[in-house]
């Protein structure tokens, strides 16, 4: 084929496109409830349920913050764990997401001083971390954290954390096992 041919294909008339059929003649999709699409139920905390998220990452807490605010949690946010341990003596929140590492004092540090605080700790806490080894650290250590998030984390990993935590009551609560098993070796 020559280039004025090529060019001359360009310019040609073509066929219509067959018209859009109409809203009669598509088929009726069922409307799926907004539930419909969870792999497994999951019992949601109380509305306004407070959450604190303690991570140097700002990613990760406005992805976390978007997921809780989603179902009715307020959240609060800290960077590190300093400042995320006087947010959670001054406002007691109903649950705590604790990076592992932080800038200054790390995680595990600051899991330890809010078990050893009265008021902070019966909070349930969930750590999280993308370190493997963190992981290990984490289960050989046994320091009182109620569960662990891996991160990155999809939205469905939160609820399935968040669920192990809601009681029949919708309130959260530290697991029976966690509160014998590390209150006192804290």
């Amino acid at each position: 084929m020559s280039i004025i041919e090529s060019f001359r294909s360009l310019f040609r008339k073509q066929a219509p496109l067959p018209p859009a059929p109409s809203s009669e003649e598509l088929p009726a999709q069922p409307i799926k409830p907004k539930n419909e699409r969870r792999k497994i139920e999951r019992r949601d905390a109380i509305e306004g349920t407070r959450a604190l998220i303690i991570d140097d990452s700002k990613t990760v807490v406005v992805t976390l913050r978007k997921i809780l605010v989603s179902t009715g949690y307020t959240t609060m946010e800290a960077f590190d764990a300093e400042s995320g341990i006087e947010i959670a003596r001054a406002e007691c929140p109903d649950v705590i997401f604790l990076d592992i590492v932080l800038p200054g004092m790390n995680g595990f540090a600051a899991l330890r001083q809010l078990r050893r605080d009265p008021l902070t700790k019966d909070i349930p806490i969930i750590m999280m971390s993308s370190n493997e080894q963190a992981t290990e650290q984490f289960f050989g250590d046994r320091i009182g954290a109620d569960d662990f998030m891996k991160k990155p984390f999809a939205r469905e990993e939160v609820f399935a954390r968040l669920n192990k935590l809601v009681g029949e009551d919708s309130q959260l609560r530290r697991p029976e096992s966690t509160n014998v098993a590390n209150g006192s070796s804290v």
